[in-house]
């Protein structure tokens, strides 16, 4: 399928067309946390289906469509390739970055609510865990322009939890203290508010570009037309100006103020645990923007594989492109979910002494949030635990073969990193290494194949 659809529904439709196994739509009335249940349900049986739910207590009838990102397949298929293509299609699509088409109009302004209209409290949100605060908006891309007269800056997107604090007010939290925090306190030394809209349902290309990292001079609504392989359309919203996807489902258009806070979390992180540490900003909401008969886009939080897969997938396309840049032995390299952010592991050609540990090396530096990288030889499949686990099993020797160091900034989602956010990191050899002598067992393919079929039959 091509990835140039205008919109999140439009795409739905016609991936359910060609791909029906995929979309799973449940008629029953479910709440929100029994929403999050089914997910993680799924994912343990193996499967990863886009999930419908046209009824979902709380939504008001809109329809919730979740799960998106829990394959790594179909993200592939929006790239045009398959899961061994993936890092490979993301970089190239992604350098080919298309600056977005301002068009006059557009289905997000089917309707606009401003001033005493605006009411958050009817927004459709769900509660995804128990131990949560509230229901939460989590697929909110928030977007800023570039800031005047500030040289290397472009305008940025980027993914922020939000909660309702009042009818015109979302308690939200800036951690990952990337480019609109930092845009923010520009804004705050100047005395200034800083004008945002948060966008919620787009395609699903554009929701992908907006968890990229990209230096502050790059506007990731380019790279959204680099991946959508055409300029992402944008409106303009009434009260600031800022360009949003013409397409999108729900726009809110307002300032967070630097001055002020509410309180926010707990909030069921990536790391599986329920996280309270937040910004605490505020965002002040002046116009609604909303299509007709919106539905709700909606990215299950947690340890979730969607909630992992939209940030990882680009930061993994980004390492390996490096890593295989620097050093032509690697062969591979994945982000575990059983890791969530924190594990990576690498595969590699043998090398010479030492190599295995200057790749480990490079790559905890380029990543922040990595703490443990595991090598290993290029005939273990690193998407697989199992294998991986097994080749620490069977190579690794911890006095030889893993080392330390401490004293780096790491997430500050990490519960087990210190206040001031650091932690240490540990790089984990288990390549064969020049003297190893045993030979892996092997198994003609054919005999595999002839064992298949038989099981098949039954």
């Amino acid at each position: 399928m091509t990835a140039t659809d205008p919109g999140v529904r439009a795409w739905l439709r016609r991936y359910a067309t060609e791909h029906p196994d995929d979309v799973l739509t449940v008629g029953d009335e479910l709440e929100g946390p029994e929403v999050a249940a089914l997910v993680a349900e799924l994912a343990a049986r193996g499967r990863a289906e886009v999930v419908v739910c046209p009824h979902v207590k709380g939504l008001g009838g809109t329809t919730l469509v979740t799960n998106l990102f829990a394959s790594r397949r179909r993200i592939a298929r929006l790239l045009g390739t398959d899961p061994a293509g993936l890092h490979r299609a993301y970089q190239q699509a992604a350098a080919r970055r298309t600056e977005p088409r301002l068009v006059a109009t557009g289905p997000v302004l089917d309707t606009v609510a401003e001033g005493d209209d605006v009411d958050l409290t009817a927004l459709p949100l769900l509660r995804h865990f128990d131990s949560d605060r509230g229901p939460y908006l989590t697929s909110g891309v928030i977007t800023a322009e570039a800031p005047q007269g500030v040289p290397g800056r472009a305008g940025n997107l980027s993914y922020h939890r939000a909660l309702v604090h009042s009818r015109t007010e979302l308690a939200t939290s800036l951690h990952s203290r990337g480019h609109l925090w930092q845009v923010l306190r520009m804004a705050e030394e100047r005395g200034e508010v800083l004008p945002v809209a948060m966008v919620v349902g787009a395609h699903p290309l554009f929701q992908l570009a907006a968890s990229a990292r990209v230096a502050p001079d790059i506007d990731e609504r380019t790279l959204a037309g680099g991946l959508l392989g055409a300029p992402l359309d944008v409106v303009r919203t009434p009260r600031h100006g800022i360009r949003v996807p013409a397409q999108a489902e729900l726009v809110l258009e307002g300032v967070i103020d630097p001055a002020r806070s509410a309180p926010e979390g707990p909030f069921g992180e990536f790391s599986g645990y329920s996280s309270d540490r937040s910004t605490n900003n505020v965002l002040t909401v002046h116009s609604v923007l909303r299509r007709r008969d919106a539905v709700l886009l909606d990215v299950v939080g947690g340890n979730s594989a969607e909630h992992l897969n939209l940030a990882r997938i680009p930061r993994e396309s980004e390492m390996a492109e490096q890593l295989m840049a620097r050093f032509p032995e690697v062969t591979a390299l994945h982000y575990p979910t059983s890791g969530t952010h924190f594990h990576a592991y690498v595969a590699l050609r043998r090398a010479r002494p030492g190599q295995a540990r200057q790749i480990l090396l490079a790559l905890l530096g380029w990543d922040p949030y990595l703490k443990t990288v595991v090598a290993v030889d290029d005939d273990v499949d690193v998407t697989r635990d199992d294998e991986v686990l097994w080749a620490l099993a069977t190579h690794l020797q911890p006095h030889a073969d893993v080392f330390m160091v401490d004293g780096l900034p790491g997430s500050p989602l990490d519960p087990s990193a210190t206040p001031d956010g650091t932690t240490s990191r540990m790089g984990l050899d288990a390549t064969r290494g020049p003297h190893f002598d045993a030979v892996r067992i092997r198994t003609d393919p054919a005999r595999t194949a002839r064992a298949r079929a038989l099981l098949d039959a039954r």
